[in-house]
């Protein structure tokens, strides 16, 4: 690390004006299972803290100081210290931060599932709570982003839609059920209740009820009757506008909605849970000349409309289609992907979205998570190291490549990666055992940690240099905003080198030296200063 300062004067003064004392950090209560890392254990008297309300500590005079915070697959979890700049340490590994920006952050956050929020309930009040305050909370990692199934998907007991009466076109029998009722809306109430900051939260629907369908079914292969400007397209239009106006009775706005989640999983055959087909051609139409005006119409005009909500396979191309048209165009802000072909798929079509497109519209990583398709008994590995990393490494590499946030899947799941109808086990950050009433904090929980507690909502993604030669051990995003106290400056940094610290160096040209730290292997670290 860099030169050493008699910190405990330092933190008098931090502690003086930091509304969260880094004495009250609670460390995380280590428990081995049978993966290579190990989980967090929390229940209803105990669960790991965060040191700090908001990231990085305000600055002190002079500016000379930086914070980092660590976990690793040897046990660290957001461990914190404090360093200061000192003289240029020349190795391989040698980073300059910049002053040009990009992007700028939505945020971070995970989908209120009806099997996430059923899983919730499972465990006491408490237990409960301190799971809800440890993603959304100030001493939690500072989740700012929700997603919210329109009715059901795979990760609900059952199939069901919000108008199951054959024939309804006018939507005079659409209503919410207990699973939003009982379940989804008092999760979500819960987590506004110990936020700090606004939640944004965006509806997405998995399937129109089966009346509407060419195949009369939930899940298959299937599209709406008719053709965009017709009547089952219009009535579909209305159940967005129902399905915000439901919401907002019970006292939640929604921030966004996404035209339909995986559009190309209903042209499949037999393609086993709720789904439904759209082209891109489908798409366009449908907005501009439905699901647009019915929002406009509505009042509801200022939602955040978003597009794909499907692999980036289908991208730059989607895009194109929907966006270069001006009469669905206009009615757009953004652009969905998920995760899942992204170890195939290259980030050359991200780049060639963000270049034509991302001047007035964000991408938004909206769907991600671990699962096992061919051993569903080994969907949840407790403690796995290598999923974490899986995470950390996709959601760098989706902002250094124009992507504004990044919303993982399950907030939360029981120990078989459920409940699920279709049998669809995956893996989550959280993990819940009702019968012990404890739930397991992940590796891919401190993954996010990582991007969703330092990153914040308005942050810009900033410029670097690197000058070491071309591997895969370490990578690095940097990011800049303007807070109360003055301009900060974070980096994320991954070792995924197995056995061998990595040294490096930061440079800030704007400060008065640099930042010498040895990454531990197999860690992320986050870094913290003021520009001066």
């Amino acid at each position: 690390m860099g030169s050493t300062f008699p910190y405990a004067v330092l933190l008098l003064v931090i502690r003086s004006v930091f509304s969260d004392d880094i004495s009250d950090d609670r460390p995380c209560a280590p428990l081995q299972f049978d993966q290579d890392s190990v989980v967090c254990v929390c229940n209803a008297t105990y669960c790991d803290s965060i040191a700090g309300s908001d990231g990085i500590p305000p600055p002190v005079n002079p500016i000379m100081y930086f914070s980092s915070w660590t976990s690793s697959r040897d046990g660290q979890r957001l461990n914190y210290t404090m360093g200061s700049f000192g003289k240029f340490q020349p190795n391989k590994y040698v980073y300059t931060a910049g002053n040009e920006t990009f992007q700028t952050i939505l945020g971070f956050g995970g989908a209120f599932t009806d099997a996430a929020t059923i899983t919730m309930n499972s465990l006491s009040k408490n237990t409960r709570n301190n799971l809800l305050n440890s993603y959304f909370s100030s001493t939690g990692i500072g989740y700012t982003v929700g997603r919210v199934p329109m009715a059901s998907c795979d990760f609900s007991k059952q199939i069901y839609s919000y108008d199951d009466t054959d024939g309804d076109l006018s939507l005079d029998k659409f209503s919410l059920t207990e699973e939003d009722i009982i379940f989804k809306i008092p999760a979500i109430k819960d987590a506004m209740s110990v936020s700090p900051r606004n939640l944004s939260l965006f509806g997405s629907p998995w399937s129109a009820p089966a009346w509407m369908k060419t195949n009369n079914n939930m899940t298959g292969k299937g599209t709406l009757k008719g053709s965009p400007g017709g009547s089952y397209f219009k009535a579909w239009a209305q159940y967005f506008v129902k399905f915000i106006q439901a919401y907002k009775d019970h006292g939640i706005d929604i921030w966004g909605i996404t035209a339909q989640n995986e559009p190309s999983d209903g042209m499949i055959t037999n393609f086993p849970f709720q789904c439904m087909g759209w082209t891109p051609e489908m798409q366009r139409d449908f907005i501009a000349s439905d699901l647009g005006p019915a929002l406009e119409a509505a009042g509801l005009g200022h939602v955040k409309l978003m597009i794909l909500d499907d692999d980036r396979v289908w991208l730059p191309y989607w895009a194109e289609v929907v966006l270069k048209e001006p009469a669905s165009a206009k009615y757009v802000a953004g652009i969905a992907v998920h995760w899942y072909e992204d170890l195939f798929v290259p980030t050359s079509a991200l780049d060639l979205t963000y270049k034509q497109f991302g001047d007035k519209y964000f991408l938004l990583n909206t769907e991600a998570c671990e699962q096992d398709l061919v051993n569903k008994d080994r969907s949840v590995l407790l403690g796995n190291w290598y999923r974490g990393e899986r995470y950390f490494r996709d959601i760098l590499e989706d902002l250094a490549h124009g992507v504004s946030g990044w919303v993982d899947w399950n907030l939360a799941l029981d120990r078989t990666g459920g409940p699920n109808w279709q049998n669809n086990l995956a893996d989550s950050p959280v993990i819940v055992d009702a019968e012990k009433d404890e739930f397991y904090k992940q590796p891919m929980f401190y993954a996010m940690a990582h991007f969703s507690k330092f990153v914040k909502p308005g942050s810009r993604i900033l410029s670097y240099t690197k000058n070491f030669t071309e591997d895969n051990d370490v990578e690095a995003i940097f990011y800049t905003s303007s807070e109360q106290f003055g301009v900060s400056v974070g980096a994320n940094f991954i070792n995924t080198n197995v056995n061998e610290s990595v040294s490096i160096t930061i440079k800030d040209p704007s400060n008065y030296g640099m930042i010498s730290f040895d990454l531990p292997p197999k860690s992320f670290v986050t870094f913290a200063w003021w520009r001066a």
